[in-house]
C-alpha cells in the first residue's frame, strides 16, 4: 500500500479547492512543501533501507568463516565416505593432510569467538582466517597452516594487551577478608602475586538453599536448551547465582552437532541426575549442596547418586581443599590465559560464588587461598561467564545450560 502524502491530509485539499486556489498565494508554499515533505520521505526510508542492508552484510560477514568451516567439514565427509579412497594411498595422505589443518582451524575459530566477547580488534584477523579457509579449500595446506599459526601468535598478542590493560578501580578496597553475607568487589593481595579483584556473593547455608537449575529436564544430546542467567534467577526466586560447568557453546564450530551440551555430573533441583552413565568413573572435582552443609569431592566417582541434596555439580580444576591450593597450572594454554575465572567455594558453613578478574586459573587458587576458603573449585568461564546478586555484576555473557542459584528459605 502506498504512503499517502501528509500534507494533503493536514490541508485537505481536494482538485476543486486546488482549482479555486490556484491564484492564491499560499499555493506556491504549499506546493514547495509538499515537494520537500515527498524527498524527506524518500531519503528517509532510503537511509533506513541502507542500514538494513549494513546490518544484514556485517551479519553475514559475521557467519561467513563459520559457514565454511562447515561446508569444508561435508566435503572431507564426502572424501572420507568414497570406497576408491580406502584403496588410495595418495588420496588418503590427502585426507589427512585436509584433517589435520581442519582441525586447525576450527580451534583457531573458537579462539577468535572467546577474543570477540573481550576485544573489538578481531577484524583483521577475521580477514586473516577467512584467507586462511580459502587456501584449505585450494588444497594449499602449508599456506593455509600459516596464516592459522600467525593468527594464534596474534590472539595471544591480543589477550596480552588486554590483561595489560585491565586496572582496579581507585574505589576498591582492599580486603583479604570475604565478606560474611551478600555482596562484594573487593581486592585482594596475593603475596608474590600482587592485587587481584573478586567480585563474589556469600550465604549463610543455614538461611539459604543451594541449589543447580537446568534449562533441560533430562539429558541432551544435541541443540540443547539455554537460559540467560537472569532466568534462571527470575523462575526460581533466587537472590545470586552464577554460571554453572563448561559447556559446548553454540557458536563454537567444534561443538557442531552437540551443541549447548555438557558431559559433567549434574544433578539439577528437581533432583535429576545428568550425564550419569558417563561419569561413574570421573575423576572430575564436585560439589554437593545439601540442606545446612556444602560439600567438596576431588572425583565425582566418589559421590553416588543420592537425591536427598539440592544440587551437585561437577567441573575442574578443584583449586583449593583443605585450605591447600591443589591447582598450579597445567598445559592447557585456556588455563593459563588471563581472564574472567568463575568459582564455587566455602569457609566454614558460609558458602561463596564469585569471579577472580583478569587471572590464570592457577592464579584464582591462590586468591581463594589467600581469602581463607577451605574449598573452591573453578566453574565456566570466558564468555560465559556471568555473576547474580540483585543485577548482573559480571556478565550476562551466554545463555547457559545449568547455574548455581542462592535462594532464601
Amino acid at each position: 500500500m502506498k504512503a499517502k502524502l501528509p500534507i494533503f491530509n493536514k490541508f485537505k485539499i481536494n482538485k476543486f479547492d486546488l482549482v479555486k486556489l490556484k491564484w492564491d498565494k499560499h499555493v506556491p508554499i504549499i506546493i514547495v512543501i509538499s515537494i520537500i515533505l515527498v524527498i524527506g520521505s524518500f531519503f528517509s526510508y532510503y537511509k533506513i533501507s541502507s542500514l538494513q542492508d549494513l546490518v544484514r552484510t556485517v551479519t553475514q560477514e559475521r557467519d561467513k568463516n563459520l559457514e565454511e568451516l562447515q561446508k569444508i567439514a561435508t566435503e572431507l565427509d564426502e572424501l572420507k565416505n568414497q570406497d576408491q579412497i580406502k584403496k588410495n594411498q595418495e588420496l588418503q595422505e590427502t585426507i589427512k593432510r585436509i584433517e589435520l589443518t581442519y582441525d586447525k582451524a576450527v580451534l583457531v575459530y573458537d579462539e577468535l569467538v572467546e577474543l570477540r566477547t573481550k576485544s573489538k580488534n578481531t577484524k583483521a584477523l577475521e580477514e586473516d582466517f577467512a584467507e586462511a579457509l580459502s587456501k584449505l579449500a585450494d588444497r594449499d595446506y602449508s599456506g593455509a597452516n600459516d596464516i592459522l599459526a600467525s593468527i594464534t601468535a596474534q590472539i595471544a598478542q591480543e589477550e596480552q594487551k588486554i590483561a595489560a590493560a585491565f586496572t582496579i578501580p581507585q574505589n576498591v578496597p582492599a580486603n583479604n577478608s570475604p565478606p560474611g553475607s551478600g555482596y562484594s568487589r573487593q581486592t585482594v593481595n596475593v603475596e608474590g602475586l600482587g592485587s587481584y579483584m573478586v567480585s563474589m556473593v556469600a550465604a549463610d547455608i543455614s538461611s539459604t538453599r543451594v541449589i543447580v537449575d537446568t534449562a533441560a529436564d533430562s539429558d541432551c544430546a544435541n541443540d540443547c536448551p539455554v537460559l540467560p542467567l537472569s532466568d534462571y534467577v527470575s523462575r526460581n526466586g533466587a537472590y545470586a547465582g552464577i554460571n554453572g560447568s563448561y559447556f559446548c557453546p553454540a557458536d563454537y564450530a567444534s561443538c557442531a552437532g552437540k551443541t549447548n551440551t555438557y558431559d559433567l555430573l549434574v544433578m539439577n533441583k528437581n533432583k535429576t541426575y545428568f550425564n550419569s552413565a558417563n561419569n561413574v568413573y570421573s575423576n572430575n572435582p564436585a560439589v554437593i549442596f545439601g540442606d545446612g552443609y556444602i560439600r567438596f569431592v576431588s572425583a565425582a566417582s566418589a559421590w553416588g547418586r543420592d537425591t536427598s541434596p539440592n544440587g551437585v555439580l561437577s567441573n575442574y580444576p578443584l583449586l583449593v581443599s583443605g585450605g591447600q591450593v591443589t591447582f598450579g597450572g597445567d598445559d592447557d594454554p585456556k588455563k593459563g590465559s588471563k581472564g574472567a575465572r568463575s568459582f564455587v567455594a566455602n569457609k566454614g558453613n558460609t558458602a561463596y560464588i564469585g569471579v577472580v578478574h583478569s587471572a590464570t586459573v592457577a592464579e584464582s587458587a591462590r586468591v581463594m587461598q589467600a581469602l581463607g576458603m577451605e574449598n573452591a573449585m573453578n566453574l565456566d568461564d570466558g564468555g560465559s561467564t556471568a555473576l547474580w546478586s540483585g543485577s548482573y555484576k559480571v556478565g550476562p555473557g551466554r545463555n547457559l545450560p545449568n547455574v548455581i542459584l542462592f535462594v532464601g528459605k
